[in-house]
């Protein structure tokens, strides 16, 4: 999976596999964390959202668990 470089406080890289639905974060203290059956549209708003770390705490901790 490819890792996208992105500008947050918190959040060092996103990556998405759109065939298996799977995106992973990795967080700037080294932990990379796995998330299934994320839609595409949603991986999408997350990459153009401002914050990353507001919309990981609002929409994508505690959910979508592998």
């Amino acid at each position: 999976m490819k890792m996208l470089q992105v500008q947050s406080s918190a959040i060092l890289a996103i990556g998405y596999d759109a065939q298996t639905l799977q995106m992973c974060i990795e967080f700037k203290q080294g932990k990379v964390y796995a998330y299934c059956d994320v839609p595409k549209n949603f991986f999408d708003t997350f990459m153009f959202y401002a914050s990353k770390g507001r919309f990981y705490d609002l929409f994508i901790k505690d959910k979508y668990s592998c």
